[in-house]
């Protein structure tokens, strides 16, 4: 079975070190997933949102972590509505079991899970086309 791309969403200010562990879970080799750093490190403008809707239509899935602050964190949420508009399934991974942050309004509708790793590979195998 090929590995499915995976867009992985995430408040960049407080939650980097969560899209890197998952960078690193998906490097086993028994990965459904292929996740690229496609992180934009610049202001959210006209630019970045073009370069971003890009990068996320040649995915299969989109991942968002949620950490206690991603619902305020304007690109996060961008990101996952144009996932929706551009028909890529979105769903949700809580960061943290015991200290989670508020569900995006972004993802309503879409699936939440709290992290483990066979949990990810099971929702993106079911999401992703």
């Amino acid at each position: 079975m090929s590995k499915k791309r995976a867009f992985v969403s995430f408040d960049y200010d407080n939650d980097v070190r969560y899209r890197d562990l998952l960078i690193g879970q998906s490097k086993n080799p028994i990965s459904p997933i292929e996740i690229y750093d496609w992180s934009l490190r610049y202001a959210f403008d006209s630019k970045w949102k073009t370069q971003c809707r890009d990068r996320i239509k040649r995915t299969h899935v989109l991942i968002q972590l949620i950490g206690k602050r991603t619902y305020e964190a304007d690109g996060a949420v961008w990101e996952v509505k144009c996932a929706k508009e551009e028909n890529i399934p979105v769903f949700g991974v809580y960061i943290n079991k015991s200290d989670k942050g508020s569900i995006p309004s972004s993802l309503n509708g879409s699936p939440i899970i709290e992290w483990t790793w066979d949990g990810i590979a099971d929702m993106v195998n079911k999401l992703a086309r």
